[in-house]
């Protein structure tokens, strides 16, 4: 018994609730600092309020893969938790930036890092159960395409995400201006559309989708690994699934450490690094409509990077099948790093748009590759706690660099956070050079 394949806009429709949730994640990608900032956090604090993101995923995202293992509802086995986990986090996007409505019970700081949490844990509970849902549905040679395709959507949601404040500013005229403690009605209108968007994209999917049954996957299982008679186990489970993880999942492991560790360095420091390094501001200065203008042009470039990815992510199986998986991640791996490197040397805000495009690369390579790799190499039966637990190895770096990422600024970088970006732009490459000794044997090259 084989998967059927599937047409390509039931490819779309599955993965199109991670438009919505990209287009969140974005937003908060792209404006967590500078709200914080407005709250009142300093920024050699800010890789700690971020350190929320991390710890929840790496608390959550197992968990969430063994019970999505083992659930089966009315609306199938992933559906229930990413709904649930829009729902909430919608609840964090409508919040987080009016957290000073809430200044009688709690300092707004207080209040916008808890709507933090609650997005992060929100989008955990979404997002794992999204990438199984992929590896259920389709049949070894359509999960590229379909990662790929997955790649586009959060690509797409992404830019709409990380451009909203920018065109809400400057196409229709809405205030940019803000006071201290409280929130430009510009970026507060961005997080509400995000909150409308996620929900929507989301029951997309829900009602386009339909999963295998237990009972299917498990006769897929016996038709595609028949020596394979492990039970489900308990909770615990998860500690010995750890240990003993395949040899391939263990090298993406390395890859994957340097390749986060990089992003959570560029997600956290690019608004103060440009705005210090770029434009020449103060960092104190984070009220300031010069400083606004600055963090709405690196939602722009942020939206750059992911539309770049979008593009990039429908070559991606084309570039695979030519010189192979690993080869075609570790070329974009090194592209990015490249293109992060390069903002310490760019003469003005417009040439950050080419530095862009290089993290874009990478980016799409990011979201796809390692999981179509990964896929290959993992029982059906463990689709979802495997996949739990490989996401472990983008928090820890995310964890580690949240920890370590302000001091390094305040005490080693003299205060100046572009150094932030070099040193992720020279993680890249090193996980551009662990990409290539990984072992894919379920990767075909033509």
């Amino acid at each position: 018994m084989n998967k059927r394949k599937l047409g390509f806009w039931e490819i779309w429709n599955m993965s199109f609730g991670f438009l919505g949730i990209q287009m969140g994640f974005a937003l908060q990608n792209a404006n967590a600092s500078r709200i914080l900032q407005i709250f009142g956090a300093d920024v050699h604090h800010l890789s700690w309020f971020w350190l929320v993101a991390p710890i929840t995923g790496f608390i959550v995202q197992p968990i969430i893969g063994y019970y999505s293992d083992r659930t089966w509802t009315k609306l199938g086995r992933r559906r229930p938790f990413f709904l649930a986990g829009a729902i909430l986090a919608s609840l964090g996007l409508l919040l987080l930036p009016q957290a000073n409505l809430f200044i009688a019970v709690l300092p707004a700081l207080w209040i916008g890092a808890g709507m933090l949490t609650l997005m992060d844990v929100s989008f955990n509970i979404a997002m794992e159960p999204f990438r199984a849902l992929v590896a259920d549905n389709l049949p070894t040679e359509q999960r590229t395409l379909g990662f790929s395709v997955q790649t586009v959507l959060i690509g797409l949601g992404a830019v709409i995400g990380s451009w909203l404040p920018y065109v809400l500013s400057n196409y229709f005229d809405v205030s940019k201006t803000a006071t201290v403690g409280v929130v430009p009605l510009h970026l507060l209108l961005s997080f509400i559309i995000g909150a409308v968007a996620l929900v929507i994209s989301i029951l997309v999917t829900v009602f386009t989708t339909k999963e295998y049954s237990p009972e299917e996957l498990a006769a897929f299982e016996a038709a595609t690994e028949p020596k394979t008679t492990e039970g489900q186990g308990s909770l615990l489970s998860i500690i010995s699934d750890f240990k003993t993880m395949p040899h391939t999942m263990r090298q993406l492991s390395w890859v994957q450490f340097f390749s986060w560790f990089a992003l959570f360095g560029m997600w956290v420091f690019s608004t103060p690094a440009i705005a210090h390094h770029v434009y020449g501001l103060s960092l104190e200065d984070s009220n300031s409509e010069t400083y606004q203008e600055a963090a709405d042009w690196v939602g722009v470039i942020f939206g750059v990077y992911n539309a770049v990815s979008a593009i990039i992510a429908l070559s991606l199986p084309m570039i695979a099948k030519k010189i192979g998986r690993k080869q075609t991640h570790a070329l974009a791996l090194a592209i990015s790093g490249v293109g992060l490197i390069s903002i310490y040397f760019v003469p003005n805000p417009q040439w950050l748009i080419l530095s862009m495009v290089g993290v874009g690369i990478g980016w799409a390579s990011i979201l796809a590759m390692p999981y179509a790799i990964l896929a290959g190499a993992i029982p059906p039966k463990k689709m979802g706690v495997y996949m739990g637990i490989f996401n472990m190895f983008i928090v820890i770096p995310q964890i580690i660099n949240g920890i370590i990422g302000g001091p390094l600024v305040k005490y080693l970088y003299q205060g100046n956070p572009i150094y932030a970006l070099v040193i992720s732009g020279l993680s890249l490459l090193i996980a551009a050079a662990l990409a290539v000794r990984v072992d894919d044997e379920d990767d075909v090259v033509n």
